[in-house]
């Protein structure tokens, strides 16, 4: 299995295909900082302690530090998948939606955060596709990831 970052580059989005049940790609590491956590929170209005409160964190929380809101660590699903793949016939590509989603890991504060990309279904559309991937986000030092996502991309070649 690889552990360096890579994308797979392919000059057709009808090549996808070939590559359902393979890796499209790993996506290089982000920093999960405080500053990031605090500013999702007000845009989202979740700005429960846990999550920006490093003193409370640190006496009242499992974790002992803040975490990272489990919807800001899936935001970035979006980012590693552009990071991990990309088609030269492509014009537009669209967030369709997402089938399970689950956070096994808490995401802390100065923890780093990469995407490990896979294709699970494809299936051709009139000028375009739809196409299922599972989306790993893998933390750096840890065995469990801090969430696993079936990611519903739609690309349109024009």
């Amino acid at each position: 299995m690889k552990q360096e970052a890579y994308a797979t580059n392919f000059k057709k989005l009808a090549d996808l295909e070939g590559h359902v049940g393979k890796e499209l790609g790993i996506s290089k590491w982000i920093d999960i900082t405080q500053e990031k956590i605090n500013t999702f929170a007000t845009l989202t209005e979740d700005e429960q302690w846990i999550h920006i409160n490093r003193e409370q964190s640190k006496l009242y929380s499992p974790y002992k530090d803040t975490v990272a809101h489990g919807f800001m660590v899936l935001s970035f699903a979006s980012r590693f998948t552009y990071d991990t793949y990309s088609f030269g016939d492509v014009v537009m590509g669209v967030n369709y939606g997402l089938n399970r989603v689950r956070f096994p890991n808490a995401t802390l504060v100065d923890s780093r955060l990469r995407g490990r990309v896979s294709l699970l279904e494809y299936k051709a559309i009139p000028n375009g596709a739809r196409f299922i991937l599972k989306v790993e986000f893998e933390l750096e030092g840890q065995e469990k990831p801090a969430c696993v996502a079936e990611f519903i991309g739609q690309a349109y070649t024009g």
